[in-house]
């Protein structure tokens, strides 16, 4: 038990201790030098902002939808990533008719596709999941390239001298191997795929918290805006912590740097 709470305390205590620090500076320094709340809202007023906002009901709903399109852009897009890592490694004729235009298409901005795709897609929840999904794919992909690709030669000719079959060699050396690359490609996507959900919502949207942060804008609500920012921030940790989560319990072999085995 008092392993579990030093455990507890050595994760959880420093980056709560910096929070404090931080948010106490940013309540301090304003005051102290006389900026406006108007460029940099305290955040008392941020807070008061983050209250009115949810008392409206209107930061639930907007949560909700932004989230929901994050999720199914970051799902479509790692799941589409993964498909096109294997066929690119286990082929090498579909290595070589792919990749030139898979490179082309990364060099892209995903930004500035993002108002073609509405003009395509159109208005609703679709084109903000499609445009979460491209921001998620790259990441994911090239990760997965990796990861399928770096292989000990040891494991496949072990595999290969019990006569195993290749769909037995992918699901048993592979597939596992993989695994710890895939995550780190999931770290960056899910946290890209909040970004794509927000800029869809920015260029064309009637609901979500893009444009509740547009509205805001427009009223001249900067305490509102840094309300709805810190929304999206804690989304990011929150999203990025369950990725974590099941990197552990699924790459047991492989914990990112910082879990030890009592982390959980």
């Amino acid at each position: 038990m008092k392993l579990r709470l030093n455990s507890l305390i050595n994760r959880y205590a420093p980056p709560l201790v910096a929070g404090i620090i931080l948010f106490g500076l940013w309540e301090a320094l304003p005051r102290i030098f006389g900026v406006s709340a108007l460029l940099i809202p305290p955040p008392s007023s941020v807070l008061r902002s983050l209250w009115i906002i949810t008392e409206r009901g209107l930061l639930l709903e907007a949560t909700v939808i932004t989230l929901f399109e994050a999720l199914c852009g970051f799902l479509i897009g790692s799941a589409a990533a993964v498909f096109c890592a294997f066929l690119v490694t286990r082929s090498a004729l579909i290595e070589r008719a792919l990749m030139p235009y898979l490179v082309g298409f990364q060099a892209l901005p995903k930004v500035a596709l993002a108002p073609l795709i509405v003009v395509w897609v159109g208005i609703g929840i679709e084109s903000k999941i499609a445009i979460a999904a491209i921001i998620s794919f790259f990441p994911v992909l090239i990760n997965a390239i990796i990861g399928f690709s770096t292989i000990e030669a040891e494991k496949i000719d072990l595999m290969r001298s019990l006569v195993a079959s290749r769909w037995q060699e992918f699901r048993m050396v592979v597939f596992p191997n993989s695994l710890p690359f895939i995550f780190a490609g999931l770290n960056v996507a899910i946290v890209f795929s909040i970004t794509g959900a927000l800029v869809g919502e920015f260029i064309g949207a009637d609901r979500g918290l893009g444009n509740l942060l547009m509205q805001l804008n427009y009223n001249m609500d900067v305490s509102g805006m840094f309300a709805v920012l810190v929304v999206l921030a804690v989304l990011g940790i929150l999203l990025h912590g369950m990725v974590r989560f099941f990197h552990v319990r699924l790459v047991f072999w492989g914990k990112p740097q910082g879990l030890q085995p009592n982390d959980h």
